[in-house]
């Protein structure tokens, strides 16, 4: 399954390996992905698709308002990966 746009992928290389991101656009062999807190949507980091794995299709009000190119905020990505990860990573942003 190829990855697209409001797609979950996990890092598997660089120094954020093993981090979750939303990804926001492709673009080629390139992706862009956002977190919320290190990579914020503002500045979505630019990563080789070779260089994440596909967590999973979200199904999240998130991921439905990436694909309509809605307005989301980083708060709105946090409170998502957290949920998918069952941690609780919106505490220090």
């Amino acid at each position: 399954m190829d990855i697209a746009k409001s797609n979950i992928v996990r890092s598997v290389a660089g120094r954020d390996a093993g981090s979750l991101f939303f990804g926001l656009a492709a673009e080629g062999d390139f992706l862009l992905l956002a977190d919320g807190k290190q990579r914020r949507l503002e500045n979505p980091k630019r990563k080789r698709r070779k260089h994440v794995a596909l967590v999973g299709e979200s199904h999240s009000l998130v991921a439905e308002k990436i694909r309509s190119s809605e307005k989301i905020t980083n708060s709105e990505l946090r409170k998502a990966i957290a949920a998918l990860s069952g941690g609780d990573q919106d505490q220090e942003g």
